[in-house]
């Protein structure tokens, strides 16, 4: 009687704590970043923006940073000094029960006044949707920035 309970016991833990498991979108490698991608900027973020919106079941958080090119690595149309606007976005469940399978978005966010490579998709698939045709800059994935090293103050 006491292994059947053991093993009820077992069971029952693993079916709650399977049921917690929450899916996000994997990491994508910088190489994997850059194929998709089709402009790579490096450069420094001048100001963020943020508009949230909620649902019954999430609280959604739209960003856009304005970023200062330092170097565009891929891509057209992008040069040196110009100032880029690009669209990324998080959210929270604050529904009732499990948080079910999916994303919570952008992870790895950049503050203001960081200089970071962002991976950019324009009119193209953008690792969440292919509805970015209105011509804006779309984050690449769940990773699409990478935090580079700020340039020593003069």
């Amino acid at each position: 009687m006491t292994r059947i309970r053991f093993w009820l016991c077992l069971v029952a833990t693993l079916f709650f704590f399977s049921t917690m498991v929450y899916a996000e979108k994997v990491n994508l490698s910088s190489e994997q970043l850059e194929k998709i991608a089709t402009h790579v900027v490096d450069g420094k973020v001048l100001a963020i923006y943020e508009r949230k919106q909620s649902d019954a079941n999430w609280k959604y958080t739209h960003y856009v940073a304005e970023i200062q090119v330092e170097k565009c690595s891929k891509g057209e149309g992008i040069a040196t000094g110009d100032l880029i606007y690009v669209r990324y976005w998080d959210r929270d469940w604050i529904g009732k029960g499990q948080v079910p399978p999916g994303t919570s978005g952008h992870r790895g966010l950049p503050q203001e006044g960081e200089v970071i490579r962002v991976y950019l998709a324009r009119k193209a698939y953008d690792g969440f949707t292919y509805e970015n045709n209105d011509g804006g800059f779309n984050v690449i994935g769940a990773n699409g920035f990478e935090k580079l090293p700020n340039p020593p103050k003069k």
